[in-house]
C-alpha cells in the first residue's frame, strides 16, 4: 500500500473535477504526476494547465504505455476499472486506488466521518445529515459525490481552515469499487435498486460495491424495506434499521399511525419524533430519507428538539422534487436528478395528484416495466423523449394513458401541460440519466424550470 507520495510516480485517469482534485494532491505531496484521458477535450484541461502546468496530460485510448512506470494509479469514478489496460497495470503490480481512498489514508486520527450511499435519495440523506449534525451543536462538512471533491476539502483543511467535527460523505458505487480504508463512525445503504447496468454485470455486482462502504467498520445504518441493504447486516456490528412500518425495537425508526388517524409519525422505538406531514420535504420516500439522517445523526449527537426543528424545515436540493411553480393550477415539479426507475416511481407516489410525467434519457440498461402500474394509476399522460424513450414505450405498452414523443425538452413542457388539468402535477422525473441530450442533471432541470418560467410569463400576458 503506498503511504508517501513523495518522488512517487502517479497516474491520474479523467481530468474532471475529481481527477484534477488528484492531482493537486499528489503534487503538493511531492509526487511525479502525469495525467491521462481518453478524450480530445478533457472539461478540466484549462484548469490543469494554468495551476500545474508541468504536469503532462496524455489523451487518447489507455495502453501500457500510459502506465509506464506508476507507482500508482489513481482513477476517476467515471472510468471503469476492468478496461484491459487499467487491468494489465494492475497485474504488473501497480496500485490503484480513487480519491476517497486517498481521503481515508490521510484523515488525522480521531476524526469523524459518516457515510452514505444507495441507489436513490443520497444526496438528499447527506445534505440533510449535515444540516441536523449542525443542529446538534457539531460542525459538519458535506463532500464527495455531492459537491466539492475530497481531496480538494481535505487540502483546505490542511492549510489553516477549521477542521469539521463531522465529515458526512455521499458516496456512488464507483468511489467505493477503489476504496478500502474508510472507517465511517456510521454508515449507510439507503436501498439498491436497478443501475448503472451498462457498467456492472449486474444487480448482485452493483450491490457488492455499494456494500464496500461496510468494509471498515463502523455502526451499520440499514433499511428494513430494502432486501438487499438488509441483507448487508454484519455479525458484530452495532445496527439501527429504518423503514415504513413500526420500529420492533427501541434502536431502530419507523413510522407510526396512532389510533383514529391516517397520519403518520416518526419515531423512534415507542418515542414519537414528528408528524411526517410537519416535513417540508414531501412524499413517504422523504420520510424515509428523514429516519436514515437522524439514525445516522443519532450516532454523534442528540436527537433533541432543535434537531427536529431543523428536520421539519429542511427544503430539500435543487432537482429532487423541486417545487418549481403552481400555474393555473397546476403543480410543475423538477425531479431532474430521478435517474432510476425506483425514483421515478417513488416521485410519482410522493406527489400526491394525478402527474403528467415526462421521462427518458439514458436508460442505463434499466427494465422500464415496473413504471407500468404506477403510470396507469397516477399518470394523466406521459411525455418520453432521449436516446431510451423507443425503449420505454415498448415497456408501457397497452397502458390506457397517452403516450407522446416530444423531440427536445421544452416541446415535451409544452404538450405536458395541454394535457394536465387543474389540481394536476406536470413532473419531470426522467428514470433516465442526462448526458445523452444535456451536460448533465443540472441542466436538464435548469432547461426543465426555465420552460416552466416562460410558460407562466405566457400565462401572465394571457
Amino acid at each position: 500500500m503506498t503511504t508517501s507520495l513523495r518522488n512517487r510516480n502517479v497516474v491520474v485517469l479523467g481530468l474532471g473535477l475529481t481527477g484534477l482534485s488528484a492531482a493537486r494532491w499528489a503534487t503538493r505531496r511531492g509526487a511525479h504526476v502525469t495525467v491521462a484521458d481518453t478524450r480530445a477535450d478533457p472539461p478540466c484541461a484549462g484548469a490543469l494547465a494554468t495551476e500545474l502546468a508541468r504536469v503532462p496530460v496524455l489523451k487518447g485510448p489507455f495502453s501500457d504505455d500510459t502506465f509506464a512506470g506508476a507507482d500508482l494509479v489513481v482513477i476517476s469514478p467515471g472510468i471503469a476499472k476492468a478496461l484491459p489496460a487499467i487491468q494489465a497495470a494492475v497485474a504488473r503490480g501497480v496500485e490503484l486506488v480513487g480519491d476517497i481512498e486517498l481521503f481515508a489514508r490521510a484523515l488525522p486520527p480521531g476524526q469523524r466521518v459518516l457515510a452514505v450511499t444507495g441507489s436513490n435519495g443520497k444526496s438528499t440523506v447527506s445534505a440533510l445529515t449535515g444540516e441536523l449534525v449542525r443542529a446538534a451543536g457539531l460542525s459538519a462538512a458535506v463532500i464527495g459525490n455531492i459537491g466539492e471533491p475530497v481531496l480538494d476539502a481535505l487540502a483546505e483543511h490542511e492549510d489553516g481552515a477549521p477542521w469539521p467535527d463531522v465529515f458526512v460523505l455521499e458516496l456512488s458505487s464507483f468511489q467505493l469499487e477503489t476504496t478500502t480504508g474508510l472507517r465511517p463512525i456510521a454508515a449507510t445503504v439507503l436501498n439498491v435498486t436497478e443501475n448503472h447496468l451498462d457498467r456492472y454485470s449486474g444487480i448482485d455486482d452493483y450491490a457488492a460495491a455499494k456494500e464496500r462502504i461496510f468494509i471498515a467498520g463502523g455502526e451499520q445504518v440499514l433499511n428494513r424495506d430494502d432486501a438487499r441493504s438488509l441483507a448487508m447486516r454484519l455479525p458484530g456490528r452495532m445496527v439501527q434499521t429504518f423503514g415504513a412500518d413500526a420500529p420492533a425495537i427501541e434502536s431502530d425508526w419507523g413510522l407510526v399511525q396512532r389510533s383514529g388517524s391516517d397520519a403518520s409519525w416518526l419515531s423512534r422505538g415507542g418515542a414519537i419524533l414528528l408528524a411526517a406531514d410537519e416535513l417540508a420535504l414531501v412524499g413517504k420516500h422523504n420520510a424515509l430519507n428523514a429516519l436514515a439522517a437522524l439514525a445516522l445523526t443519532s450516532t454523534v449527537g442528540a436527537i433533541d428538539a432543535a434537531v427536529l426543528t431543523a428536520l421539519a424545515a429542511f427544503q430539500g436540493l435543487p432537482h429532487r422534487m423541486e417545487r418549481v411553480a403552481d400555474i393555473g393550477g397546476i403543480l410543475f415539479v423538477n425531479d431532474s436528478k430521478g435517474t432510476t426507475v425506483a425514483a421515478t416511481l417513488a416521485a410519482l407516489e410522493g406527489i400526491g395528484r394525478p402527474s403528467v410525467l415526462i421521462a427518458g434519457g439514458d436508460g442505463k440498461g434499466q427494465d422500464f416495466l415496473p413504471l407500468r402500474s404506477s403510470v396507469e394509476s397516477r399518470c394523466r399522460a406521459v411525455m418520453l423523449l432521449g436516446r431510451d424513450a423507443p425503449t420505454i414505450a415498448a415497456a408501457l405498452s397497452g397502458v390506457t394513458r397517452a403516450i407522446e414523443f416530444a423531440p427536445a425538452l421544452e416541446v415535451a413542457v409544452a404538450r405536458a401541460i395541454a394535457h394536465a388539468r387543474p389540481g394536476d402535477a406536470v413532473l419531470l422525473s426522467p428514470a433516465c440519466a442526462s448526458l445523452d441530450m444535456f451536460r448533465d442533471y443540472r441542466e436538464r432541470g435548469d432547461r426543465f424550470k426555465a420552460a416552466v418560467a416562460a410558460h407562466a410569463m405566457e400565462a401572465a400576458h394571457a
